[in-house]
């Protein structure tokens, strides 16, 4: 059995590699979503939502660049172009989007489908003992799970 430099077993490395790159491609695409609403929000909500979407994409910079380095870290290398983004993303990117509640509905969807893809990622990370995977998965999992609460409340 070949492993990479962590120990991890090379074949079972490189099936979870796929499901981070696809995690990478559709973290890019909700990423440029949010700069694209903070941009672009109007109406009497604007001070609150441009913030809000200014801190949604900074943390979400933040883990387009530890889910890259985590593939870097298993040996392999990390979709960097924006083909590979959009050709592997379940998230489409937001044309035009121009209501302020729309754009909320939106982010509130890409984060469900971000969840749906971190518990997929931490469950294969877990049946191939990739400890840092499953933590940095969990971690995701859990502060995301909050702000779907919150902008789920936010739109009642």
């Amino acid at each position: 059995m070949k492993t990479n430099d962590i120990g991890l077993e090379i074949k079972e490395s490189k099936n979870l590699v796929k499901t981070l790159n696809k995690l990478l491609a559709n973290y890019q695409v909700y990423y440029q979503n949010l700069r694209n609403f903070h941009w672009n929000v109007s109406g009497p909500n604007f001070f609150e939502l441009h913030a809000k979407f200014e801190e949604l994409y900074t943390t979400a910079n933040t883990q387009v660049d530890e889910v890259a380095e985590r593939i870097l870290t298993l040996g392999q290398r990390p979709f960097s172009s924006y083909a590979e983004y959009i050709e592997h993303s379940g998230i489409e990117e937001a044309k035009e989007v121009e209501d302020a509640k729309k754009m909320v509905e939106i982010v509130r969807d890409n984060l469900n489908h971000l969840l749906n893809l971190e518990r997929k990622t931490l469950e294969e990370a877990s049946e191939n003992g990739d400890e840092g995977t499953v933590t940095l998965m969990s971690d995701y999992i859990t502060a995301k799970e909050k702000v779907v609460w919150m902008l789920s409340a936010y739109l009642k």
